[in-house]
């Protein structure tokens, strides 16, 4: 199930528990070749394998963070073209992760996506705090890729409306 965002609102390396130091800020876009980075946010190590795996099969570079802490921690050096967050994580949960994002000038235009149960409340807030789309677990991973790439490829800084998720993923959501 895919459900974009509306309302009008603007739009590796596994970090996990090691708690792993980047050199410097990177950059995905000027890199030859990258299709392209994801910063997979989720507290369980399968599902970040599972996302890692079918994103890097299509050329897309992965980063890990087990938690939203953790995200916020690495984000500014990882420079991911693409957030995707589990809702229910320890220390702090995706929804106020996005939230956080969505305040930071430096990450207020970076696609969120919510990889989990989707229950309406999870949508609601989403919607609420500014979340590009929604990915209901279980997922089928070709649909994850096509969510991804087409929110990866869609021009930064511009006001999104409804339906724009939809069409990034290529079709409706349901």
């Amino acid at each position: 199930m895919v459900v974009p965002r509306a309302r009008g609102r603007p739009c590796g390396v596994e970090v996990g528990k090691r708690r792993t130091r980047w050199p410097g800020p990177t950059y995905s876009r000027g890199v030859p070749g990258a299709a392209g980075r994801v910063l997979v946010v989720d507290d369980n190590k399968v599902i970040r394998q599972l996302i890692r795996v079918n994103l890097e099969l299509e050329g897309i570079e992965v980063v890990t963070a087990a938690d939203g802490a953790e995200c916020l921690e690495v984000v500014h050096q990882v420079r991911p073209d693409l957030v995707t967050l589990d809702v229910v994580m320890p220390r702090l949960d995706g929804l106020r992760t996005a939230a956080r994002l969505r305040t930071d000038p430096r990450t207020s235009d970076l696609p969120l996506v919510i990889v989990s149960a989707c229950s309406q409340y999870e949508i609601d807030s989403g919607l609420d705090v500014g979340v590009d789309a929604f990915l209901a677990k279980p997922f089928e991973p070709a649909e994850l890729v096509r969510l991804v790439q087409g929110l990866i490829a869609r021009p930064l800084g511009r006001v999104h409306g409804p339906g724009d998720a939809e069409a990034a993923a290529g079709h409706a959501g349901g």
